[in-house]
């Protein structure tokens, strides 16, 4: 007769039961299933999202650094699926400051115009509590969180946003053709064929946004990713409203400017003025 006693198990299956459930330093069990329906990317999701109950957490060490979120490498993995696709990915996971953080600078200016469900929190915010930075550190993680998702499904050229789990967003590792981590446009010297090409994405981008009343808000060489021969648009936690914010219109005009100054430096012959003429047509 078959017998409870685990000392009468399968040694081996012991062994797996135990490695498996310790867990090494900078490991945590997938936080998918920890979050709700609505705090996971949009459907339909990539191939590529680990989405298995059994799989595990790693840090990968730091990528970037800011002043108000840090992003990390992070692989999910399920051990016991090798062999079957979407079993692994590493993906970036952005995490905002809570306590210890000191600026979120202009953020007034961006949120003008949102509302906050709890009076308390936003008088939290204005007197600079201590509490007042944790909400304010929720607040972005859960705007950038949406900006992300709205963008997607507009098909622009953002990050897949996997999940959101307090103030950390799990989101696409954007690599370049080698497959590391790929710059930032102001680090490429692009050639004059491949300059003009990312200037017609982003301006397509730009169109795209406006014509949903979208404005990035803080936009520059800086937070746009060139992924091989494409670009990846980043840091959208100040997704501003074209119409509903007040300063809409000049947040657009400085992005306009501070795109087109790097592509003019770069020998493109362009006018900050006339793109954003035309992206002024997209809008009405």
């Amino acid at each position: 007769m078959p017998s409870n006693d685990l000392n009468d198990l399968d040694e081996r299956f012991v062994v797996d039961f135990v490695a498996y459930d310790d867990l090494d330093p900078g490991q945590r069990w997938s936080t998918w299933l920890d979050v709700e329906p609505l705090s996971r990317g949009p459907e339909p999701r990539p191939d590529w999202v680990v989405t298995s109950q059994g799989a595990i957490d790693t840090e990968l060490g730091i990528l970037k650094t800011g002043k108000e979120a840090d992003v990390f490498l992070l692989d999910r993995t399920d051990p016991h699926r090798p062999d079957e696709p979407g079993h692994s990915v590493v993906m970036a996971a952005k995490r905002y400051r809570s306590s210890e953080h000191r600026t979120f600078h202009r953020a007034a200016s961006y949120t003008e115009g949102r509302s906050m469900k709890r009076s308390r929190d936003e008088r939290a915010i204005k007197r600079k509590s201590t509490f007042g930075r944790q909400v304010a550190a929720g607040e972005w993680a859960v705007s950038e969180w949406s900006a992300l998702n709205r963008c997607w499904q507009l098909g622009l050229p953002v990050p897949y946003p996997v999940q959101i789990d307090g103030t950390e967003i799990l989101m696409e590792w954007i690599t370049d053709g080698d497959g590391e981590t790929a710059p930032r446009l102001a680090q490429t010297r692009p050639d004059a064929e491949l300059l003009a090409s990312y200037f017609q994405q982003l301006r397509d981008a730009l169109a795209t946004m406006v014509q949903s009343g979208l404005v990035h808000g803080d936009l520059s060489p800086y937070n746009i990713l060139a992924a091989g021969e494409r670009l990846v648009i980043i840091d959208l936690p100040q997704l501003v409203d074209l119409v509903g914010n007040a300063q809409g219109f000049d947040f657009l005009l400085r992005d306009c400017t501070n795109v087109c100054s790097w592509f003019a430096r770069r020998g493109l012959d362009i006018d900050p003025q006339e793109l954003f003429g035309e992206l002024m047509a997209h809008a009405f």
